[in-house]
């Protein structure tokens, strides 16, 4: 094991200063079927520049797969919520379909409908009324998700101001400091003012729909409630904060929407709480994201 004080390229570097005997003309080397025996183990392979000569795929495989050795073990990950396991049938069904271009609808219109089937199968685990038509898509994560979910409240927010005749150019946007940072993401990106809502052990560090209150005004765009807090897994009460907004609506006439961050919590209250009210169930949640590999029992980036 090398020293902390070691620096571990600067030691590759003069090795390679020193003049070693070749056991073979250098053109024979480079032909060599071996990956550590050829090229890869006697010239100097540049890490952020194309290298003036190619190599061999078993050599630039080897290179990458050795360098991605020093990740940790995936099967001992308990820490970032993901699967590490999923059945067979799954990946084969990756990997036969890796080269389509799922933005290109005309090309695959197969997929783009068994990705239709699965947004209504969700809408209809997560107890969508009848009278409505589930709209969803599919997404690179529950990052990506979240960011769509709060646009689709700033758009309907600005919509709504504009018709009104009011000032539509100060949006704000309220959840728990207990929040993903991929809500902070999304306030950021989409210039909408952030929000949050202390939380402490009275509140079991997750976001209290009371205190919430304080925080909402007209130019509040939604409240994003968590289903499944990043650090405890806590949920936290949709149905409590969609009756508060019922009050608030009652005394000012504004109406404030519910996105419901349910990465984590998505595929778990369905089944083990199936009478909890979360869902579309309430009628304030207009949106719901959720991630296959959190419970999901998909892959990472499967959603």
């Amino acid at each position: 094991m090398l020293h902390q004080t070691i620096d571990a390229e600067d030691l590759v570097a003069k090795c390679k200063d020193i003049k070693h005997r070749k056991h073979s003309a250098k053109k024979t080397v480079r032909s060599s079927g071996g990956v550590y025996a050829a090229r890869l183990g006697q010239d100097d392979i540049p890490k952020y520049e194309l290298p003036t000569e190619g190599m061999s795929a078993k050599a630039a495989y080897q290179i990458i797969h050795d360098d991605l050795e020093l990740d940790g073990t995936p099967s001992l990950n308990f820490a970032s919520f993901v699967h590490t396991w999923m059945p067979p049938e799954g990946e084969k069904l990756m990997v036969e379909n890796m080269y389509k271009n799922l933005a290109d609808q005309d090309e695959y219109p197969a997929t783009v409908e068994v990705q239709e089937r699965c947004v209504t199968i969700l809408a209809n685990l997560w107890k969508k009324p009848k009278e409505y038509k589930a709209i969803g898509t599919a997404t690179g994560g529950s990052s990506e998700a979240i960011m769509l979910g709060g646009l689709a409240m700033k758009k309907r927010w600005q919509a709504a101001r504009q018709a009104a005749g009011k000032d539509a150019f100060h949006p704000n946007i309220v959840f728990g400091s207990n929040a993903q940072v991929a809500l902070e993401k999304f306030a950021r990106y989409f210039d909408v003012e952030m929000r949050l809502v202390p939380v402490d052990e009275s509140t079991r560090f997750c976001m209290s729909p009371q205190r919430a209150m304080q925080y909402i005004d007209e130019n509040t765009i939604g409240v994003m409630v968590i289903l499944g807090s990043t650090y405890t897994g806590v949920f936290e009460n949709v149905q409590e904060m969609s009756d508060l907004l019922d009050e608030y609506e009652t005394k000012t006439g504004q109406n404030v929407p519910i996105h419901v961050d349910a990465a984590s919590g998505g595929f778990v209250a369905p089944f083990a709480y199936p009478r909890y009210k979360w869902a579309f169930d309430v009628h304030r949640v207009q949106s719901i994201n959720t991630s296959g590999h959190k419970y999901g029992s998909e892959a990472t980036s499967t959603l």
